[in-house]
């Protein structure tokens, strides 16, 4: 079955992967979704990830993090949708919980997290909040 938003089911799988308890969980690969980890390992959010094989397309397994038995994520959800794209500029990147979260963006530098994007000062497209 063909996926639709590419980032969305990455972030249902690790969600539902954490409320399951399991220690990692599979999804196919794409250089967004690994761009995706990569920004979720940098803020420790996961343990990593490591590509693999999925039958005839590639994979990557994600290891999901637990810090006293509870998930390290406590909320992960999609903003800017196929249906809603929503983008914004380096000064107005929203803040999740003021601060303690991260907001995920997609710039011309490549996917970074809000702090890294403020920084660099480049704004972008919102993909997805973390806490």
């Amino acid at each position: 079955m063909a996926v639709t938003d590419p980032v969305g089911d990455l972030l249902t799988r690790i969600r539902n992967g954490q409320r399951a308890r399991k220690d990692s969980v599979l999804s196919p690969a794409s250089k967004l979704r690994v761009r995706v980890l990569d920004v979720l390992q940098r803020e420790g959010y996961i343990r990593g990830y490591s590509e693999e094989q999925m039958g005839p397309a590639a994979g990557v397994r994600i290891e999901l993090k637990y810090f006293e038995g509870q998930p390290a994520i406590k909320h992960i959800a999609r903003v800017s949708k196929p249906g809603r794209r929503i983008y914004s500029g380096a000064q107005e990147l929203p803040r999740v919980m003021n601060g303690l979260g991260i907001t995920i963006v997609s710039t011309p530098s490549g996917v970074l997290s809000d702090a890294e994007a403020r920084e660099q000062n480049v704004g972008g497209e919102v993909l997805a909040e973390v806490f």
